[in-house]
């Protein structure tokens, strides 16, 4: 019920479904890396920017930074370790070579949800965490597919 209500005021608030805002930002996906979580082509996600910067993000939140590749460019990955946190560099039973590596302070690791199809930590490394531009709450559009994004990697409360 609360999702109901929550995304029907973004609806009807033209501003913050139509573009930025101070707060969130409205913002297309394309491409196949964050299947199944969020689709292809199609989807719109509802971005919070009391994230940016990294502030209160943790592991398995979805967010929304400048590509590391492209930085006029925004992606959204999953957060698979922050700082002191060790993660496996390469796609698990991919390489003989499984190294772990300690993420730097100031950064994070990120993944698509859809690793064979993911461009992401794995090939340029760690994010600073300065580039996150917030975190992803739910998905907007198409109306009929609105739903919240969960953090599948933390233990329900």
């Amino acid at each position: 019920m609360f999702l109901a209500r929550l995304l029907s005021r973004v609806k009807a608030s033209e501003t913050l479904v139509a573009g930025p805002t101070r707060h969130a930002v409205q913002l297309p996906t394309v491409g196949a890396s964050m299947l199944p979580t969020i689709q292809v082509m199609g989807d719109h996600v509802l971005i919070s920017r009391a994230y940016r910067r990294g502030r209160g993000v943790k592991v398995g939140d979805v967010v929304s930074f400048a590509s590391v590749i492209k930085p006029r460019e925004r992606v959204i990955k999953r957060i698979i370790g922050m700082p002191g946190d060790f993660v496996l560099r390469d796609t698990p039973g991919k390489s003989h070579d499984q190294k772990m590596i300690q993420v730097p302070e100031g950064h994070c690791w990120v993944t698509g949800d859809n690793l064979e199809y993911s461009r992401d930590s794995r090939h340029y490394g760690p994010v600073p965490l300065a580039l996150v531009y917030g975190k992803v709450l739910a998905t907007v559009f198409p109306w009929k597919e609105r739903r919240w994004i969960e953090n599948g990697l933390q233990p329900a409360p």
